[in-house]
């Protein structure tokens, strides 16, 4: 490993393409696992000392072709990608049209149609949050989890009725540790660092999913926020649900980028255990 001072303008994302890291998240990752509490980061701050990775492993493929879905309007233009979000793949039909609308036309209105009349939400393929989950303040440096006050009726993913799987809903404000949850605050820099956290929510949590209630309150999801009235920007870190991986999936694994991840877990001891079972094995 090395260690680089950030400088303004630096982003997890640049440093990554810097030195040349598989994603963004290789690098937070690895930097906030091996760094002291105090240099924990949500997004570099200038003169700060970030940990870099020096791991062939979490290098990045420079022979694997560029993802389209990354290209920035002009770039996609220039390569004959549309951006049109009514664009479609699917071969124009040879049916005779409506006058006055060519084929393309009637494709991208059927494609709209049925766009919404799928009621397609943004919390669509997105996890409940439950209350071992945890949260980051664009503005903090630590990782709190939820305490749920709004009631202690559901639980999601737990049949038990374990506390840890209790339904965060729009008033569940709280959070643990109650003082100062987020660590210090970059928001109140000083000569020596920045000051303590100063939690403050703005009104309820924001984005939450109407559908799905509990005592009359939405439930919260990965999109959902709330603000701080010092000015940061609250945002689910992990759902806290239980998740599930397969064999074949621990299988496929890179021993390397699952230790940054999991430090305290022999991955390789942890493949070998995994051989011979169809079992599926939980986080």
């Amino acid at each position: 490993m090395k260690n680089y001072i950030t400088q303004k303008g630096d982003t997890f994302s640049s440093l990554a393409r810097q030195f040349k890291l598989k994603n963004k998240g290789v690098l937070k990752t690895y930097h906030n696992l091996h760094c002291p509490p105090e240099d924990v980061m949500q997004e570099p701050v200038p003169g700060k000392t970030i940990i870099i990775p020096e791991d062939p492993q979490l290098m990045a493929d420079e022979t694997e072709p560029q993802n389209i879905s990354t290209l920035s309007q002009e770039e996609s233009a220039e390569n004959g990608v549309s951006n049109d979000e009514n664009s479609t793949d699917e071969p124009l039909q040879n049916e005779e049209q409506p006058s006055g609308k060519t084929e393309q036309q009637s494709n991208k209105e059927e494609k709209k149609d049925k766009k919404e009349d799928s009621g397609s939400s943004p919390h669509e393929g997105k996890y409940f949050i439950v209350q071992k989950g945890t949260v980051q303040c664009n503005q903090g440096f630590k990782f709190p989890k939820f305490k749920v006050t709004s009631h202690q009726k559901h639980y999601w993913n737990d049949e038990e009725g374990q506390a840890d799987y209790l339904a965060v809903t729009e008033d569940d404000l709280q959070l643990d540790p109650t003082a100062q949850p987020f660590g210090q605050c970059k928001l109140k820099p000083t000569s020596g660092g920045y000051l303590p956290c100063a939690y403050a929510p703005a009104g309820k949590w924001q984005k939450t999913y109407e559908k799905v209630k509990v005592m009359g309150k939405s439930c919260l999801t990965e999109i959902s926020e709330l603000m701080c009235s010092t000015g940061g920007k609250i945002t689910i870190l992990k759902h806290g649900q239980q998740s599930e991986t397969s064999k074949s999936q621990v299988g496929k694994a890179n021993t390397q980028e699952q230790q940054v991840y999991n430090p305290v877990v022999d991955f390789d001891e942890f493949k070998e255990d995994t051989k011979g079972t169809d079992e599926l094995y939980y986080s």
